[in-house]
C-alpha cells in the first residue's frame, strides 16, 4: 500500500529543500521514491498550501529515570491542571502550558500533538537506567532513548586516579553503553557531585577533588577521548561545572578549550553564561560565550531556555540542587544518592518576569539562540522540566521567529535587567528553514538518527505538517497531520492512533575482560550484582514496546 502526501511545501534541510512544493511517497513506514504509473496509489492526502518537516526531535528532555517521578510524587498538586493562571501570562500565552510534571501517557500525546516524534532522557544513571527505561517504554508515540551519566562514579574515578591508559576508560565507557542499553555519555558537573559527599561546596574545572585528586579537566578529556575514540555518533554531553553560578561563564569557556578540538556538547548553556558586571553582579555572558561557539566548531550546544511560570527543577547535579533548596516555591525538595555513585535534586521553581535574574536569565537564553550562526550546532530546548516545560516549545519558536512579538515580551520585563541586555538590538529573526535545522535535521546528524530527521527517499515516514500562520506559536501548537513510521496518528491536533516508538541505542565494541574487574568491584561495593545491573534488550522491547534501534557509529577513531 502506497500513501501519496500531495502538493506539500517542504522544509527539510538535510536534502536542501526550503520551501518546495513536492510530493511524498510512502510504504512499509518509510518515504519511497515516486512509484511508477502501473503502482497504484491507495491513499492521497493533499497538502496545499501546507507546511511539511520531518518529526522533530527533543535531543534533551528529562522524560525518565526516576527525577520526574519524584517530581510527580512530590507535586502532587501539580497534577491537577494541565495550565496555570500566572501573572506573567503575558509573557506566555494561553498556549503555553505550564505542566511540568506530566504523567508518561500525557508525555507521549503531548509531544506528539505537537508534531514531535522522538525524545531523549539526558540524564540516565547507569545504576538507575533500568526504571529510566520502563518508564520510557511506558511514553507512547515517540522514539526515546537515554544519555548515561558517567564522570562522577566512583569506579571511573578509581580508574583515573589508579592512572589507568585511554583504553581502560574506553572499555569501561562501551560496556557501560551496552549495559545501560544508552546512545550517549553525559556528564553532570564532572567531579562535583562525587566531590559535594566529601563536602567540597564548589569544584572548579582544574581543582583537584579532595579524595581522587582528580580534577574536572581530567575526567572530561577522558570521557570526550573515549567518545570519539569508539566511534559513538553522539559527541559527550556535558553539563558544565559551576552551573547557575554569577561569574561561570569563564568556566564554560575553559571548557570549550579543553575538548582539545574534539566534539563536544554543551547543554543548558544558559545556565551557564553568567558574568558578574553591574550592581548586583550578575549579567549577560552571551556574547562571549556565542562568540566561542562561532569560533569552535567542534562544539554544540542546546540553550535550555528559561519561560515564565510555575515549573520544577530536576537535576543529577545534587551539588548546585542542594545550593537551589532555599529558593524553592513551593517549598520543599529532595536531594538523593543510589548506591554511592550518582545524585539527584528535585526543585519547585517559579520563574517570574519581575525578577531580575529571571528576567535576565530569559534574555541571555534568546541572546545565545540570536548570536550563534551556524543553526546545525544550536538547539532548541528549555531543558524540561528546569527552564520550562517541553510543551512551550512553539511560544519559544515564535519569539526566535518574531522579532516584533520578541521586542514586546521583552519590554515588560524586570527594568533594571533590560537594562543588561542587548536583547533589542539582535534583530534576527530565525526562518522555517532555520527551525527545521534546529528542531529536525540538526538533532538527528549529532545523535545518529540517520533516518530520522529528514523527508529523502529510505527516510522513516515520520512527518509533521503545519498549517501555516503568521502567528507562530499558534502554527506549530496544533499540526494539522502527524505521521509516525508512515501512519497518520495526530489530526487537527489530536491523537487519533496510539502506537509505541523505538529506543536508541549504541553498542561500541570493547574488550569483554573488562568485566573481570567490574565484577570484582561490584561484588565488593555495591548492593546488586554485576549480571543484575546490566539490561538485556527483551526488558525494553517486550509487548511491543520500545524495540531496539541501535545507532550507526562512525569507524573507530583510536
Amino acid at each position: 500500500m502506497i500513501t501519496q502526501l500531495k502538493n506539500g511545501k517542504l522544509y527539510d534541510p538535510t536534502n536542501g529543500k526550503d520551501g518546495v512544493v513536492q510530493d511524498i511517497y510512502i510504504r512499509g513506514g518509510r518515504i519511497i521514491a515516486k512509484p511508477s504509473s502501473t503502482e497504484k496509489i491507495s491513499h492521497t492526502v493533499d497538502l496545499s498550501g501546507k507546511v511539511v518537516m520531518a518529526g522533530a526531535i527533543d535531543m534533551h528532555s528529562h522524560i525518565g529515570g526516576g527525577k520526574i517521578n519524584i517530581a510527580r510524587m512530590m507535586l502532587p498538586e501539580f497534577q491537577e491542571s494541565r495550565r496555570y493562571s500566572e501573572p506573567e501570562a503575558h509573557i506566555c500565552s494561553p498556549n503555553c502550558s505550564h505542566h511540568a510534571t506530566p504523567s508518561t501517557t500525557e508525555t507521549g500525546f503531548r509531544y506528539i500533538e505537537m508534531g514531535y516524534t522522538a525524545a531523549f532522557e539526558p540524564a540516565m544513571m547507569p545504576i538507575n537506567a533500568r526504571q529510566a527505561h520502563l518508564e520510557m517504554a511506558d511514553t507512547p508515540m515517540i522514539d526515546k532513548g537515554g544519555y548515561a551519566m558517567l564522570g562522577n562514579d566512583d569506579y571511573f574515578l578509581r580508574l583515573l586516579t589508579a592512572g589507568k591508559d585511554q583504553k581502560a576508560i574506553n572499555d569501561y565507557v562501551a560496556w557501560t553503553l551496552h549495559a545501560t542499553q544508552a546512545i550517549g555519555i553525559k556528564v553532570v558537573n564532572a567531579g562535583g557531585i562525587s566531590a559535594f559527599k566529601f563536602n567540597q561546596r564548589k569544584l572548579d574545572l582544574d581543582e583537584a577533588h579532595s579524595y581522587y585528586q582528580v580534577s574536572a579537566r581530567d575526567i572530561l578529556k577522558s570521557l570526550s577521548r573515549a567518545v570519539y575514540d569508539l566511534g559513538i555518533a553522539k559527541p559527550l554531553h556535558v553539563h558544565c561545572n559551576n552551573l547557575g553560578a554569577a561569574g561561570n561563564f569563564e568556566t564554560t569557556l575553559k571548557t570549550i578549550e579543553a575538548a582539545d578540538g574534539l566534539p563536544m556538547h554543551l547543554t543548558h548553556i544558559q545556565f551557564h553564561s553568567y558574568g558578574t558586571e553591574g550592581d548586583r553582579k550578575f549579567s549577560s555572558a552571551a556574547a562571549e560565550i556565542a562568540q566561542a561557539i562561532n569560533k569552535h566548531k567542534n562544539i554544540s550546544a542546546d540553550v535550555g531556555q528559561i519561560l515564565f511560570g510555575q515549573t520544577v527543577t530536576a537535576s543529577g547535579d545534587s551539588m548546585m540542587q542542594q545550593i537551589n533548596a532555599k529558593h524553592a516555591n513551593p517549598k520543599k525538595s529532595v536531594i538523593m544518592d543510589i548506591e554511592c555513585d550518582a545524585g539527584c535534586g528535585v526543585v519547585p521553581f517559579k520563574y517570574r518576569d519581575q525578577n531580575f535574574v529571571n528576567a535576565l536569565q530569559w534574555a541571555i537564553g534568546l541572546e545565545i539562540f540570536l548570536s550563534v550562526n551556524d543553526p546545525w550546532r544550536i538547539f532548541l530546548t528549555t531543558d524540561h522540566p528546569n527552564g520550562a516545560p517541553f510543551t512551550s516549545y512553539p511560544h519559544l519558536i515564535r519569539l526566535l521567529m518574531d522579532k516584533s512579538f520578541r521586542n514586546e515580551a521583552f519590554a515588560k520585563l524586570n527594568l533594571d535587567a533590560q537594562a543588561m541586555s542587548n536583547l533589542k538590538s539582535l534583530a534576527r529573526e530565525y526562518s522555517l528553514y532555520e527551525i527545521a535545522i534546529m528542531t529536525r535535521a540538526g538533532p538527528a546528524k549529532l545523535i545518529g538518527m540517520h533516518d530520522r530527521g529528514h523527508l529523502g527517499v529510505g527516510a522513516g515516514a515520520d512527518i509533521a505538517v503545519y498549517n501555516e500562520q503568521e502567528d507562530r506559536e499558534v502554527m506549530f501548537s496544533k499540526p494539522a497531520y502527524v505521521f509516525k513510521d508512515g501512519e497518520m496518528v495526530v489530526q487537527a491536533g489530536k491523537v487519533v492512533k496510539v502506537t509505541w516508538g523505538a529506543t536508541y541505542t549504541a553498542k561500541p565494541e570493547f574488550d569483554i575482560a573488562v568485566e573481570q574487574d567490574l565484577k570484582q568491584y561490584f561484588d565488593r561495593y555495591h548492593t546488586i550484582q554485576l549480571a543484575n545491573f546490566k539490561i538485556d534488550a527483551s526488558e525494553i522491547s517486550q509487548d511491543g514496546r520500545g524495540r531496539i534501534i541501535v545507532s550507526k557509529q562512525h569507524p573507530i577513531r583510536s
